[in-house]
């Protein structure tokens, strides 16, 4: 991570040498602005940072960076300071998810010790309150419309980007903790991978981990439901890897946008038989795996499977957008996009999309050993 650089001296009356580096000085935050959220927690802007003077009045003991560049080297050397730098743009699409566990763990452990904490940003409205809301939410057991208002009665302006309001809400459905099998966030990482591929054109590794193993490799507690090619009964999927959604109604034509949208093949090559077979597809289903326990479960849809994407899945790192075949008998199983929506016949779509037919699996309910067509 980029430390920033003492500007040169210029006292001489010369002007500074530029040395190529963005360092912190080279910006003017405007005037001091903080404000105490909550008993030794204030929330602030970069020119608060920056200032010792304001530093000392407020017995600031540690300091919470969120911002594209960090402190001055003089402010991150002061040795009453405990810092943490979070490099973070304020744009709606960046991943402030991913820091919020920490963050919040950074401001516990501070005012555990009796400190002051200082959270800023640049200007104190986005990146830094996004963090405090998500401290508040954790501390006071808030949803994130009360933990919001509590921090902008304190700080009037403060204001969290869209993209950013959305994390904060599924921050708090996750219990304020990164929850890896929650299926929103396992939807929020594919997003960002998406984003990575269609800028990079492959999958940087740092997302590699969006790729789960392949469940046809032998593991110490394998799933006991998954789904198999019908062809040849190879697995291909576990039931955690299936990407769930509620059925609704094809919205009209006129209604859909203008960005590009998939649609399953099948449905294109045989549309006047589809509707009728996803109806009798679906009685079979409920027949078939009706049971006490799936009574009150929500019905959920099944005419295309959206799952995770899965190790055998062939060059889906390499690639925006392909299809999908058996890695055994090499039958067409599916398709794949990073890039681009793909709608299911019942008016739901997926982005980044990686679905099965459901005529080409069957599912196995493996404890019993019964298989059944899905």
């Amino acid at each position: 991570m980029e430390q920033s650089q003492p500007r040169p001296s210029s006292s001489s009356g010369g002007k500074p040498q530029d040395s190529g580096v963005l360092s912190r000085e080279d910006f003017d935050g405007g005037p001091v602005s903080i404000d105490e959220v909550d008993t030794g927690l204030f929330l602030g802007n970069l020119t608060a940072a920056t200032h010792m003077e304001t530093l000392r009045s407020f017995k600031i003991t540690h300091i919470l960076t969120l911002d594209s560049v960090p402190l001055p080297q003089h402010i991150l050397e002061a040795s009453f300071l405990t810092t943490k730098y979070i490099q973070i743009a304020d744009m709606p699409r960046e991943d402030i998810l991913q820091h919020l566990e920490g963050c919040v763990d950074f401001i516990t452990t501070a005012l555990a010790q009796q400190g002051n904490v200082l959270v800023h940003c640049y200007f104190g409205v986005s990146r830094s309150s996004s963090t405090v809301i998500a401290y508040m939410m954790k501390r006071h057991n808030l949803d994130f419309l009360p933990a919001f208002e509590l921090v902008k009665a304190k700080r009037r302006f403060v204001q969290p980007n869209a993209g950013f309001v959305s994390q904060l809400k599924l921050f708090r459905r996750m219990g304020c903790k990164i929850d890896p099998n929650c299926q929103r966030y396992k939807i929020h990482r594919l997003r960002l991978a998406g984003e990575q591929m269609r800028k990079a054109k492959i999958l940087p590794q740092s997302f590699h981990s969006v790729v789960r193993p392949d469940p046809d490799i032998t593991r110490e507690n394998p799933e006991p439901i998954v789904f198999r090619c019908r062809q040849c009964r190879r697995v291909l999927a576990s039931k955690s890897h299936v990407l769930e959604h509620k059925p609704r109604d094809r919205p009209p034509q006129e209604e859909v946008t203008s960005s590009k949208v998939d649609q399953p093949q099948e449905q294109i090559d045989n549309p006047s038989g589809t509707r009728v077979l996803e109806q009798l597809a679906e009685r079979i289903r409920q027949s078939s795996l009706g049971s006490p326990s799936h009574e009150g479960a929500p019905k959920y849809c099944r005419s295309i499977l959206f799952v995770e994407p899965i190790a055998w899945m062939h060059r889906i790192m390499l690639n925006t957008q392909g299809r999908l075949y058996c890695p055994k008998c090499e039958q067409k199983l599916g398709n794949f996009s990073w890039i681009n929506a793909c709608r299911c016949p019942c008016g739901e779509t997926m982005t980044p999309a990686f679905y099965l037919i459901p005529s080409k699996v069957e599912l196995s309910k493996a404890v019993q050993n019964v298989q059944t067509t899905v």
